[in-house]
């Protein structure tokens, strides 16, 4: 039972501990033995807090009426967590513990759910890898001499190998869709503002936050869960007619789908990655849909340089913030050279800058939005360039930006959709001849996470892989 225990679905596992077949102690005891037997070799967690996650499993009893009673969760390491190290990946910031929950992890816990760890990232989330010089390199479950992709890469890692049904992941160029698709997972970017990033961030222009499952299910009721306005959201979206896990389950009807095939940057699509594609747009034309295609995505050299600005931006307040932390300004000592470099970067913007870079974000996004989405109701590509890259392929030790810029060789099909605010997913609909993870990435039209789910869950029935293990989990 073990063995297979974590792999069930979290509304099964909620039932089971709800109607007294299953303790919740024992549930997360499962856990904490699948890190203790796992984590060596494929390093997903930071830190784990075995202790904590036991007495909250035995305050859980039989009956309690909460969905996921019980059921374990990761949470990555740049999500506050009351009494947990907050370390976005760096030694900047010591072992800084905040004194309060985020808004996504008290409404996680709201539902019953047990947080029995940290999960590892790149240094302040800037790579599409997770390789932090503090934490070391998370390792792949299907190949471990792989990256698990990033900068979600802990948490894709632990539930692909069994060692936690869900983990928590943030998105803010593709960081729960490439690893979604580096490892085997359902991996959504919900629409701006869908979910509240605070109470210490009040609105962020591309990042969003979700969680990387196995199944189109369970990716729903999570964004049921997380979904909804806090106070003092600067921003926020309007509530769906219904909960998502309803949606997910209707007939989506006749969708237009724009195929795409070419990446955004200058770089060749691998021989699996566009079969695996252009197989998808025949399954979906064998479904009833109208399949086309379309130019590729992004506005090429027009937006990188924006983009970077942006990003590079938000990168310099985590390491202000690691500063404050510290009590002292930052040094080159005290992160990765990419990251300082990125740093120096955007401390030479000015606020004039900024505002024009930001305002330069939201025309392109409204043109391409007009432009596309008067054409397509859809968008399908690959969610990436290559299959999992071996550990190593990216340095972060390199003092230059142009490594981070290189990084889109791998993963340059997903920012897109932070730039423009739209939901987009990554379904684990095929495999590499070696049996590497290929992720199918849709995007769907401004606050449309109920078209992708629903047409999701159709191609879910059609090209089944929830029974699919990683190599090291199903040997496990």
């Amino acid at each position: 039972m073990d063995a297979d225990l974590l792999f069930r679905p979290i509304t099964e596992l909620g039932r089971l501990v709800s109607d007294g077949e299953l303790s919740a102690r024992e549930l997360v005891e499962t856990s904490l033995r699948r890190i203790e037997d796992l984590d060596g070799d494929v390093n997903a967690f930071t830190h784990v807090h075995a202790e904590e996650a036991l007495a909250a499993a035995d305050a859980v009893k039989p009956g309690d009426p909460r969905p996921f009673a019980g059921v374990p969760v990761a949470i990555k390491t740049e999500v506050a967590v009351q009494g947990s190290p907050l370390t976005f990946g760096s030694r900047l910031f010591g072992d800084y513990t905040p004194d309060h929950d985020a808004f996504q992890v008290r409404r996680l816990k709201d539902a019953g759910m047990i947080v029995v760890g940290r999960t590892n990232m790149p240094e302040a989330g800037i790579m599409p890898i997770t390789e932090p010089a503090r934490f070391g390199a998370t390792h792949n479950p299907w190949d471990l001499g792989r990256t698990p992709g990033g900068s979600s890469g802990g948490s894709a890692a632990a539930v692909a190998a069994g060692m936690v049904p869900v983990a928590n992941a943030l998105d803010g160029g593709g960081s729960i869709r490439i690893p979604a698709a580096c490892c085997g997972l359902v991996g959504l970017k919900p629409a701006r503002n869908r979910i509240s990033m605070g109470p210490d961030i009040a609105d962020s222009l591309f990042g969003v936050t979700g969680a990387v499952t196995r199944t189109v299910d369970e990716t729903a009721r999570l964004l049921d869960v997380l979904a909804g306005y806090e106070p003092g959201d600067a921003n926020w979206t309007a509530a769906p007619g219904e909960p998502f896990a309803v949606a997910a389950q209707r007939e989506p009807g006749r969708l237009r789908i724009g195929l795409v095939t070419d990446p955004p940057v200058d770089a060749p699509l691998h021989p699996e990655h566009d079969r695996a594609v252009r197989d998808a747009a025949d399954v979906l034309a064998s479904l009833g849909h109208e399949v086309q295609a379309v130019p590729a995505l992004g506005g090429g050299g027009a937006t990188e340089g924006v983009f970077l600005t942006v990003f590079g931006s938000f990168l310099a307040t985590v390491i202000r913030f690691g500063g404050f932390i510290a009590g002292r300004e930052p040094t080159a000592d005290d992160v990765e050279p990419l990251t300082w470099a990125i740093y120096e970067s955007a401390r030479a913007i000015s606020g004039v800058d900024f505002l024009v870079a930001t305002s330069g974000m939201g025309a392109f996004a409204r043109h391409f939005i007009a432009s596309t989405f008067s054409e397509v109701d859809v968008l399908l590509s690959p969610t990436l360039v290559q299959p999992p890259v071996p550990i190593g392929t990216f340095d972060t030790n390199v003092g230059d930006v142009s490594e981070w810029a290189r990084t889109g060789t791998f993963a340059s099909f997903t920012p897109i959709a932070n730039i423009t605010g739209q939901p987009a997913i990554s379904l684990p609909l095929y495999e590499t001849e070696d049996g590497l993870p290929i992720g199918i990435q849709l995007i769907g039209p401004p606050v449309g996470e109920a078209v992708l789910l629903a047409l999701a869950t159709q191609l879910e029935a059609a090209r089944p892989w929830a029974g699919r293990r990683a190599s090291l989990g199903a040997a496990a």
